[in-house]
């Protein structure tokens, strides 16, 4: 019975969940490992609320026989960061061995407040935060209400320590601010000081804001979660310093702004908000024309300022004009010095009767920052003269300017500028029929007829050759996912970037998995299962292998393209044998 009761005890599956710290600072990582003593399928992990996945899952199996006894352990690690402070619990996790369904224990977690870094030369995560830096420039902390600012993101690391990837946490809202991104092409590595040391760094973003109220204003920050490597003290057979990998989470903090409402004093009754330096004028297409032609009559601002921020002046024209809505236009460009170029409204006008229309002057005020002062520009004022048309008794009647329109007195010569006498001219008529395009549309019809034929055999062929569509939708598919890699060719660290994305879109796309979630022997399971041969599923998985290891290692062109052939031809190999 005891022998008994010992083999039962031995053979009976664990599957439980095994946590690094049940208490932990907010800037600190917790491990959690779910380890089982048999192999299962189905892994399902939680969902692991209130706390971001920052690595893993990472697959360790370990299997050794100790004095006749086998000893089997397969775990599933997570690194986890918590989002905020409380007590929360990691749920169950749930795995299928033999059958069965098994599920660990909840576990509760404690988040506190921040926790001191310890100061140890040889600690990683300490390390990592005394070298790696998040600051947010502004260039002007005390604006004028709707004034540029900029706002430059750059991360510093130094000389001896190395960042292997970056993703964006948290990203500011700019609330109370109008905000434009300016694009940044491709990332370059600048060398800089950092608190008096040399630094290298990136410039990762670049934003243009406009204050859109008075007062304390806060500008949120932007938080990385960072893969760091750090140097250790170890070394391999070459004598190279071998790099510890830890995720570290920065920061670049609140920055606060104080905006100053503009002055009152001397503020133009017409002022709409324009801060900047601009020019303004009106123009007209046409000085001259005749009644029912039209013209375009163009109000533009154009300079450099919160040109999207305020409302353009309206033309003033005389009741008798038909005007309609104007059309408007911006052609504005976004740069660290701010918004640049021009806006403009455009009336189209037309008269209805013979006469002089004056266009009177309108003014446009902004607010002049170098000055710091406003500024008034007046238009010229124009008449628009309408040559031939219709005319009526009261010259007062085309040439009001206010806003009412007035019912205008017609005399009995309305219509005289309408030409009456005619000029016509003979032409020679046409008969469809028995016509060269007659004749050629009865013919040509029976003469298609032996190129349908002809393509319908054709088509027919095609349609039955299994094994040459079978090539050609791969060759298409290979084509497809590969596209984004091929336009980066000659930069490495996007190359294999997009490369090993679209390795891993296609599976997603052929096995209708989530491959982050597998191993590359569980991939290579799934094609042997799906009839795919063994040496193309190794050259499938040397392609992901040499994705990762090649964005740390020398690479040239010629060896990119390389790998850009072989991925498509791994790719178009297996389309054809996939089951």
């Amino acid at each position: 019975m005891f022998l008994l009761a010992a083999t039962v005890v031995s053979a009976q599956v664990t599957f439980e969940a095994k946590v690094s710290k049940k208490k932990l600072g907010i800037n600190e990582r917790l491990r959690v490992d779910f380890e089982m003593n048999q192999d299962g399928d189905n892994f399902n992990p939680p969902d692991f609320a209130n706390f971001m996945v920052v690595g893993g899952p990472n697959q360790a199996v370990s299997n050794s026989w100790i004095n006749g006894k086998r000893s089997y352990s397969k775990t599933y690690s997570y690194f986890l960061a918590p989002k905020r402070q409380g007590t929360f619990t990691i749920n169950q996790a749930t795995i299928e061995i033999d059958g069965e369904i098994y599920k660990t224990t909840p576990v509760p977690i404690m988040v506190t407040s921040a926790v001191e870094t310890p100061k140890d030369g040889n600690n990683a995560d300490y390390i990592a935060s005394e070298n790696i830096h998040l600051v947010a420039e502004v260039s002007k902390t005390n604006p004028y209400l709707n004034e540029a600012i900029t706002v430059v993101y750059k991360l510093y690391v130094s000389p001896n320590t190395g960042v292997s990837n970056w993703r964006e946490i948290d990203n500011p809202k700019y609330s109370d601010f109008w905000s434009q991104n300016i694009d940044i092409k491709g990332l370059k590595v600048l060398n800089g000081t950092y608190k008096g040391e040399d630094y290298r760094y990136v410039v990762l973003r670049k934003t243009v804001l406009y204050p859109q109220k008075t007062g304390e204003l806060e500008i949120e920050p932007l938080s990385l979660d960072i893969t760091v490597d750090v140097p250790t003290n170890r070394r391999d057979i070459f004598g190279t310093r071998l790099m510890n990998q830890v995720h570290k989470t920065v920061s670049a903090g609140k920055r606060t702004i104080n905006v100053k409402p503009l002055p009152e004093r001397g503020k133009p009754s017409d002022f709409t908000g324009a801060v900047g330096d601009f020019n303004f004028k009106v123009t007209t297409s046409k000085y001259e024309l005749n009644a029912s032609e039209s013209l375009q009559a163009k109000v533009e601002v154009s300079g450099t300022g919160n040109l999207k921020l305020f409302e353009l002046p309206k033309l003033n024209l005389p009741s008798s004009l038909e005007v309609y809505e104007p059309e408007h236009a911006e052609n504005v460009r976004t740069n660290l010095d701010g918004m640049s170029g021009s806006i403009s409204d455009s009336y189209t006008v037309v008269p209805q009767y013979r006469g002089k229309y004056p266009i009177p002057s309108i003014s446009f005020s902004y607010f002049d920052l170098r000055s710091q002062s406003y500024k008034t520009i007046n238009s010229n004022e124009m008449v628009i003269d309408v040559l031939e048309g219709p005319t009526t008794n009261s010259a007062q009647d085309i040439t009001s300017v206010n806003g009412n329109k007035q019912r205008v007195v017609l005399n009995d010569n309305q219509f005289a500028f309408v030409k009456t006498n005619t000029n016509f001219t003979s032409i020679k008529p046409t008969h469809f029929f028995k016509s060269i395009a007659f004749w050629s549309a009865m013919i040509l019809p029976f003469l298609a007829i032996p190129l349908v034929l002809v393509f319908k055999q054709q088509k027919e062929k095609r349609q039955a050759d299994v094994f040459g569509n079978k090539i050609r939708k791969a060759d298409k598919l290979a084509k497809k996912y590969l596209g984004e890699a091929k336009k980066v060719l000659g930069n490495k660290e996007a190359f294999y970037i997009a490369l090993e994305k679209a390795l891993h879109n296609y599976l997603k796309a052929k096995l209708h998995i989530e491959t982050s979630e597998f191993t590359k022997e569980k991939i290579s399971n799934l094609l042997n299962d799906r009839g795919v041969d063994d040496h193309t599923i190794k050259d499938f998985i040397a392609i992901l292998e040499h994705c990762e290891l090649a964005r740390y290692t020398p690479i040239d062109q010629v060896e990119m393209q390389k790998d850009y052939d072989l991925a498509a031809k791994t790719i178009t190999v297996i389309d054809k044998e996939i089951r």
